[in-house]
């Protein structure tokens, strides 16, 4: 089992995470990326990226992340790809296990570890996930040219998956719980204007009806309580994301949804542990956002890191007062 012993480690891929490492490395901290076996985080299943500056005609979100690894490589910052299986933050310097079985200590640690796709928790959605049903519209909308499928949801992300899916499927029914959309008024616009786009308001879906693959849902209106079967081949999930978080459960402060509580400079209730991104950010949750609070965090990581020097972290963790 290798051990190392580092300034500063940061835990995700992303937005957050990677421009997290690009500001360390340049800050000389030689920080090591935990980037996950899958690296790169939401924006490796999106298509175009229109509101990143700096990309006038956009870009797609595979591109904008591999751009990100490629700078974050040139300045030292070292990208591993696997997954953090444990981490101790009970003692200092911190410890961070792999799923490769590395051992990292280290002084400072910067956790962006972003969220992942709500699922319905339906027996009949669990039964059918990968055959049928989806969080992903980039990555499986292929596999429906010229079918007809749905997408739950109300926000940008379902109005996204809803108008990429208009490119492979004969017809997309977007199911929403209630009976206006909570999408930005130009995604808004983009998606009542396509024809091939059909809303079902104010309904829920209850069940995932099928029997080798999806044939329709079973859904309920939430007004009236009425039922019905609408038949579709395939249903794409977009209703939000949970935190990444499950690591430090019991270790940092989590707030009720388990997003992680920072203050204003990023850090978290553990003295010299800092949180950027989506594992806590459930108000912006865009990527210029996400990559904003990596900045900040690493910053804040690098000046951390100095008074940590010149007082040691005993002393610091006896005057650390968490005010988020």
């Amino acid at each position: 089992m290798a051990e190392n012993v580092e300034k500063v480690v940061i835990i995700g891929s992303g937005p957050a995470g990677l421009t997290a490492g690009i500001y360390a490395a340049r800050a000389a901290l030689k920080p090591i990326v935990i980037a996950g076996s899958t690296a790169g985080g939401q924006l490796m299943t999106t298509t175009d990226v229109e509101n990143f500056p700096g990309f006038p005609e956009g870009i797609l979100g595979p591109e904008l992340m591999q751009n990100m690894m490629q700078q974050a490589e040139r300045f030292g910052a070292k990208l591993l790809y696997e997954d953090v299986v444990r981490v101790d933050l009970s003692r200092h310097p911190f410890v961070v296990e792999t799923s490769a079985g590395n051992v990292f200590r280290c002084l400072a640690l910067i956790v962006a570890t972003g969220a992942s796709p709500r699922r319905l928790r339906l027996e009949s959605e669990a039964k059918f996930f990968g055959r049928g049903v989806s969080t992903c519209a980039t990555c499986d909308g292929w596999f429906y040219r010229e079918k007809i499928v749905g997408v739950v949801g109300g926000g940008d992300s379902a109005m996204e998956e809803a108008l990429y899916l208009t490119h492979h499927a004969n017809k997309v029914y977007v199911i929403h719980r209630r009976d206006q959309l909570r999408a930005s008024k130009i995604m808004q616009q983009r998606a009542f204007s396509n024809p091939k786009i059909q809303f079902v308001w104010n309904s829920i879906v209850t069940e995932v009806l099928g029997n080798d693959k999806v044939t329709g849902v079973r859904l309920k209106n939430v007004k009236t309580g009425e039922e019905s079967i609408l038949t579709i081949d395939g249903l794409f999930l977009a209703i939000g994301h949970e935190p990444n978080t499950q690591l430090f459960k019991g270790q940092i402060v989590l707030d009720e949804q388990g997003y992680i509580v920072v203050d204003r400079f990023q850090r978290t209730s553990v003295p010299g542990v800092f949180a950027a991104g989506d594992c806590h950010d459930h108000t912006f949750r865009q990527a210029i956002t996400a990559a904003g609070f990596g900045c900040a965090a690493a910053i804040m990581a690098e000046r951390w890191l100095g008074e940590l020097e010149a007082k040691g972290y005993e002393t610091i963790k006896a005057e650390f007062v968490f005010r988020p």
